[in-house]
């Protein structure tokens, strides 16, 4: 896969929100073997923005590396400094899978019951309210009722 190619604005851009990041790959004195490339891979499609230190002193070792990932992992090379390299990829899409059978789920809701002296804190309480049910103005949970439909309407 070919890697991403950027403008200069935007690698600078990219380099300033990599500055306060830190690494999440470590390449050890194996090089770059099939663990390292997978984890990198993850930690792109996790982040879109990573950092990988590599513990070799060659810098032409650690250029070809910046290389090798940025072309296998389809990642645009932002930064070499260092023993840090930074690679960039945009974060894919997730589906999201629409179930129609699904009915509305528990949610909380938070109750505020005023004191009758003015002066005090209203006391807080959260309620949690299933799908079927309704809060009332007074805080109380009920049930919700179908509402029926009246006899003599329907039958004009």
């Amino acid at each position: 896969m070919p890697q991403i190619q950027l403008t200069p604005a935007q690698r600078k851009v990219h380099r300033a929100e990599a500055h306060h990041l830190d690494p999440v790959v470590l390449v050890g004195g194996d090089g770059l073997t099939a663990a390292v490339k997978k984890e990198a891979d993850a930690a792109l499609k996790a982040h879109g923005l990573i950092k990988i230190r590599v513990f070799s002193d060659d810098r032409t070792a650690r250029e070809a590396m910046l290389q090798t990932l940025s072309e296998e992992l389809n990642a645009a090379p932002i930064q070499h400094i260092g023993k840090l390299l930074v690679l960039w990829r945009p974060i894919p899409e997730k589906v999201k899978a629409v179930d129609e059978e699904r009915m509305p789920g528990p949610r909380d809701v938070k109750v505020l019951k005023f004191s009758k002296r003015g002066g005090q804190k209203p006391e807080v309480k959260v309620v949690r309210v299933l799908g079927n049910q309704r809060l009332t103005s007074g805080g109380q949970v009920k049930r919700a009722k179908v509402l029926k439909k009246s006899v003599k309407k329907s039958a004009r």
